[in-house]
C-alpha cells in the first residue's frame, strides 16, 4: 500500500480579492513552510515532491527547503476557480462574496452546492472534472509506488476527504474551512478505493505554536 501525503500550501493573501492578487504566499505563509520543512526533514524522508501549478503551491514546495529531494509540478493539483464561482454568484445570483467569518462560513456550502450542480457559468470548470483530476492524479502518483509529498490546496484536500468519507456537501463545507495551511493529510487507495488515514494534523505548529500562527483563510 502505498501512503500519500498531501499538505495544504502556506497562508496566502486573505484579503486579495481576485485570484491574481491571491496566489502569492504572505510572510506568514513563508514561514509556516520553511517551520514544515524543518519538521520534514527531522522526522521523515520523502522520494519526491509534487505541487501543482499555482504560485502559491509552487513557493511552498520551494520553501519548505528539501533540496535533496526532486520538485515536480503537476496542474491537476491545482486548486479550482474558487473567485471565478464567486464572481458568477453574485453576477447572475446577485449572491456576494461576504466579508465576515460567519457569514462566509454560512456562504462556502450554498457555493459548493451551486457549482457541484451546474448552476455556474460553462466557463468555469466543472466539479466533475475537478474531482477527476485531482483523482486521476493521486492514482498516477500511486502507481510510482514511492514516498510523495504533494502540495496543494484545501479545495484538492477538502474534495479528497469528502470521497473518502462519503460526506455531503454541509460537511464537506466543515472541512474545506477548517484545513489549515501547511497541514498534513494522508491517503491511500486499497481495491481502488479512496481511504483517508490521517486529516489536518500540524506537528511542526503545535511545537512552535508561540512563534508561527496556524492560519485557515
Amino acid at each position: 500500500m502505498t501512503e500519500l501525503t498531501l499538505v495544504r500550501h502556506g497562508q496566502a493573501q486573505p484579503s486579495a480579492r481576485d485570484e491574481k492578487s491571491y496566489d502569492a504566499l504572505s510572510e506568514l505563509g513563508y514561514a509556516q513552510a520553511r517551520c514544515l520543512g524543518r519538521f520534514i526533514n527531522q522526522s521523515h524522508r520523502f522520494d519526491r515532491i509534487i505541487s501543482g501549478a499555482m504560485n502559491r503551491q509552487i513557493e511552498t514546495a520551494k520553501s519548505l527547503e528539501l533540496s535533496d529531494t526532486p520538485h515536480f509540478i503537476d496542474a491537476r493539483l491545482n486548486e479550482f476557480d474558487f473567485f471565478g464561482i464567486a464572481k458568477h454568484l453574485e453576477d447572475k445570483h446577485g449572491l456576494a462574496k461576504p466579508d465576515t467569518d460567519i457569514a462566509f462560513q454560512a456562504y462556502i456550502p450554498v457555493l459548493l452546492t451551486k457549482w457541484k450542480n451546474n448552476h455556474v457559468s460553462s466557463n468555469v470548470e466543472s466539479y466533475a472534472h475537478f474531482r477527476n483530476r485531482t483523482l486521476e492524479a493521486l492514482r498516477e502518483i500511486t502507481e510510482q509506488g514511492d514516498r510523495a509529498l504533494i502540495v496543494t490546496s484545501t479545495g484538492v484536500i477538502a474534495t479528497l476527504t469528502a470521497l473518502a468519507l462519503n460526506l455531503d456537501i454541509e460537511a464537506k463545507s466543515k472541512i474545506f474551512l477548517n484545513v489549515s495551511h501547511t497541514s498534513m493529510h494522508k491517503f491511500s487507495f486499497q481495491n481502488n478505493e479512496l481511504h483517508l488515514h490521517q486529516s489536518g494534523t500540524t506537528p511542526h505548529h503545535d511545537e512552535h505554536h508561540t512563534l508561527y500562527e496556524k492560519t485557515y483563510a
